[in-house]
């Protein structure tokens, strides 16, 4: 486990599927994430019994608040490559409550060291939806650059077509 002072990062339990079942289903939560097809209760508990094990390809990792004890989102490094030293990296918070508190920058930054220390990569990126504005302050926070923008690629919930921008973070540009 990964700690800091607000969260610690642990392996995803097939028990999380009810919280990530009723992030999933919250709007505020699926703003500006790609939905894909709505899933059960059933279909997230099987998918959390059959998940298979970290590996250095794909690393998830649940957001527990130390302070509440309970699971309030996910982080993963996803798609890492030794041959590049590159991955790609996923976050929410998905219990509205713990917005604005500090717990998205911490787990991001533990995360990030994770990735750089451990899985010796030279470069994290991601993807984000230009009109998400306080996720991408987060991102320019932690030491993200804006290396370009892919117009009208990401469809909302809304129907309509947005801009997203790829940040990407190199080690020495972590802001601890």
């Amino acid at each position: 486990m990964l700690t800091g002072k607000l969260v610690r990062l642990r392996a995803i339990e097939p028990s999380d599927a009810e919280s990530i079942y009723k992030w999933i289903h919250d709007p505020a939560v699926g703003e500006f994430m790609t939905g894909g097809y709505p899933r059960s209760l059933a279909q997230l508990r099987k998918k959390g019994e059959e998940r298979p094990a970290n590996s250095y390809e794909a690393v998830v990792l649940g957001i527990e608040s130390l302070e509440a004890g309970k699971l309030i989102g996910i982080v993963d490094l996803r798609d890492a490559s030794p041959e590049t030293g590159r991955a790609e990296l996923d976050i929410y918070i998905g219990e509205t409550d713990h917005w604005n508190g500090g717990y998205g920058t911490e787990a991001l930054k533990l995360m990030c060291r994770y990735g750089f220390n451990m899985m010796r990569l030279h470069l994290i990126a991601l993807w984000v939806v230009a009109e998400n504005e306080r996720a991408r302050h987060v991102y320019r926070k932690v030491g993200f650059v804006e290396d370009g923008r892919h117009r009208e690629c990401h469809r909302g919930p809304d129907g309509k077509y947005h801009d997203m921008y790829l940040m990407s973070l190199l080690e020495p540009e972590l802001n601890d």
